[in-house]
């Protein structure tokens, strides 16, 4: 095994110092680390707004995007990754398009049209594939992730996109909040709800592209969602939330590139278990925080009675 050579298969040690230089001994680790943190930042910021606006069904078909981005692109000769921005941002586009209200039949409506382009996407996706008569190599890599490959001038890239990422959500961030937490009042105040969800959409396909290159196509909510939910579990405060969820982002990055360096198995899969049991660790310190409050109330109860 490649991964296994450079780590000697040992595992990691007692001595964290040791680790960390081992860790960034090689050029393609301190790659995958910058590339992770970046992706991590972007993906946590993006995806506190996807989890506090209920668009997991947008997301989740964004990402299958990058298959037919990345086998269209294969099938001209360009590299995988533009495949992955262009396929996601028309996709954002259309759903974006068909985007009514946020509740009753239209949001039925934009939930119907996210479903036609997802079936839309992976049926192109095939076709490409079909037409393409070599051998589409690296389909693990697409599906599960890794980052062996991740170069310098992909680090500068992803780094472009958070920025740009950023910079947008900067820019709409307080009439995205006050649309996301009550869409009728916002509206009624004048707030352009539709460009907003147009505009956010495009930043989530931005994303989702961005993250599909670290975790993936599978387990791309691994970063998008995950963090942002564990944030939402620990405190409804909207900077703490945030920083919360971009802190537990760039750990579970961390986390997942360094099992897998000194493990060899899929990046993907350790990043999604670190991001499902910091997820499950808030779930259950929420729910035994609640657990002395229904006592009391009990016991209140029954001394009224």
């Amino acid at each position: 095994m490649v991964l296994a050579s450079f780590a000697g298969g040992a595992g990691p040690s007692l001595d964290p110092v040791s680790d960390f230089q081992q860790l960034t001994a090689f050029p393609f680790m301190v790659n995958a680390l910058e590339a992770g943190t970046v992706v991590a930042v972007m993906a946590g910021v993006v995806g506190w707004f996807m989890v506090l606006r209920r668009e997991s069904f947008a997301g989740h078909t964004l990402s299958l995007m990058a298959f037919p981005g990345a086998t269209g692109a294969v099938l001209i000769g360009l590299p995988a990754a533009g495949g992955y921005f262009v396929f996601c941002g028309l996709a954002a586009l259309a759903i974006g398009a068909a985007a009514g209200r946020r509740t009753g039949r239209d949001r039925s409506h934009e939930s119907a049209v996210t479903g036609s382009v997802q079936a839309f996407g992976l049926a192109c996706g095939f076709v490409f594939l079909s037409l393409y008569h070599g051998v589409l190599a690296g389909y693990e890599e697409l599906l599960f992730g890794s980052f062996l490959g991740i170069t310098r001038s992909g680090v500068l890239l992803l780094a472009i996109v958070c920025a740009l990422a950023l910079a947008c959500l900067a820019v709409v961030g307080r009439p995205l909040l006050f649309a996301s937490i009550d869409e009728d009042v916002a509206r009624a105040r004048g707030v352009p709800t539709r460009a907003l969800t147009l505009v956010f959409l495009l930043v989530l396909g931005l994303a989702v592209a961005a993250t599909a290159q670290i975790t993936g196509v599978l387990l791309v909510f691994a970063l998008l969602i995950a963090p942002a939910a564990t944030a939402q579990l620990i405190t409804s405060r909207v900077a703490a939330g945030l920083a919360l969820t971009v802190l537990l982002g760039v750990l579970t990055a961390w986390v997942g590139l360094a099992l897998a360096y000194f493990y060899d198995y899929p990046v993907g899969f350790f990043i999604t278990s670190v991001a499902f049991g910091l997820y499950f660790l808030a779930r259950v310190g929420r729910a035994l925080a609640r657990r002395p409050r229904s006592s009391r109330r009990a016991r209140v109860a029954e001394g009224i009675g």
